[in-house]
């Protein structure tokens, strides 16, 4: 954890985006370990592909935001989405925490993971990882933070059945549900949609 920051405090800023804890510096690189109701799968997080991207993504991360929440939107072939707080509560304080684009320094390759946005400085904590080569992103400003490079095979398994009904429709305004009630939504109308367990901080993948 960074100097002066506990577990403790860390997830307590959850409920204040205001906290300085959010203005934390992420190591110029890190790996994350996601362990998911179908294995576990780790990313390596380069600072100097995206430096505020990465930032606020190990912010989330070391605050537990990610902890027992769902892979919403699953698009067979093209993207794995998350990001979207399982806690309803902390869900509406993140929905409109939007932070600046970073330039886009590396290309949307199958296993690189990038911010899902609506548009120039839209993004907040929705992350997706692609299941294929999407280099038609880049033009769009989508700025990877990372790769995949433990337990690919696990997010190809993630549950797609649901594909753009579950989560799909951020640019439409059709995800209020999940703000406004958070798993109990998801696991009532998409039980099938697999959990996203924990996701923490690892010395290597």
């Amino acid at each position: 954890m960074p100097n002066g920051t506990t577990p403790e405090s860390a997830h307590a800023a959850l409920r204040d985006p205001s906290n300085a804890y959010w203005t934390t510096r992420a190591p110029e690189r890190f790996f994350v370990r996601f362990e998911t109701t179908k294995g576990a799968f780790v990313i390596d997080v380069h600072r100097d592909w995206a430096p505020r991207g990465a930032d606020r993504f190990y912010q989330l991360v070391q605050s537990g935001f990610f902890d027992d929440s769902r892979f919403y939107r699953v698009r067979a072939g093209y993207i794995v989405q998350f990001g979207i707080a399982g806690d309803p509560a902390i869900a509406q304080r993140w929905r409109d925490q939007r932070f600046p684009d970073d330039s886009v320094r590396h290309t949307n390759l199958r296993g690189v993971v990038a911010y899902a946005m609506t548009g120039p400085d839209t993004r907040t904590t929705q992350i997706y990882i692609n299941l294929r080569d999407n280099t038609q992103l880049d033009a769009q400003g989508f700025s990877p933070i990372g790769e995949v490079v433990r337990g690919m095979d696990v997010v190809d398994a993630l549950y797609a059945g649901y594909g753009e009904t579950s989560g799909g429709g951020m640019r439409n305004g059709k995800q209020a549900p999940m703000f406004e009630e958070g798993n109990a939504y998801l696991d009532r109308n998409y039980p099938k949609l697999d959990h996203l367990r924990r996701a923490v901080v690892v010395h290597a993948p």
